[in-house]
């Protein structure tokens, strides 16, 4: 566990450094932070289903973040958006699943609604991180392409993960 810690930091660290300029919701800092928490969730025990929510929030962020660097540098491909958002779905289940003694992920005492808690989790936090994201650029777009007010675009795409974690927090407890 201290292994792991160590190097949570250390990569956080190096992220600090290397980082460019922050651009919200996509930025380094924001993903290496809010990965840093999910490494921590184990060890304060929190429920599966409320880190999974962040871990589908963190997951869309960096599908959404390399679309728009593929975006940036001009890479241009038939159904490379598809591709991006398997390949780190695809990644992340491949790394769940060999493991069910840490994560309890295909066990079937550990659901709720008779869904994975990890997959259910991953989708729900996904499907409204990216809501999050569709109602801020409509709110933009209705103010003239300016945001209401700073880190708006923070705001509205965390606000639902967090909302959803105090809901799956009363669920599970």
């Amino acid at each position: 566990m201290k292994k792991t810690c160590l190097l949570t930091f250390f990569f956080s660290f190096c992220g600090l450094l290397l980082s460019g300029p922050a651009q919200a919701v996509v930025c380094p800092i924001c993903i290496i932070g809010v990965g840093t928490g999910l490494g921590l969730s184990r060890y304060l025990g929190i429920d599966d289903s409320i880190a999974a929510l962040w871990l589908g929030g963190l997951l869309m962020a960096v599908t959404m973040w390399t679309i728009n660097w593929f975006n940036k540098k001009n890479i241009r491909f038939h159904g490379r958006k598809i591709l991006i958002f398997i390949v780190y779905y695809g990644l992340t289940a491949l790394s769940l699943w060999p493991f069910p003694q840490y994560t309890h992920f295909g066990h079937p005492l550990h659901t709720l609604w008779g869904i994975d808690k990890l997959i259910l989790g991953i989708a729900m936090g996904s499907i409204f991180f990216f809501l999050g994201i569709l109602s801020y650029n409509f709110l933009k777009n209705k103010n003239h392409g300016r945001a209401h007010f700073p880190l708006q675009k923070v705001v509205m795409s965390i606000l639902p993960l967090i909302i959803l974690s105090f809901i799956f927090y009363f669920i599970t407890k």
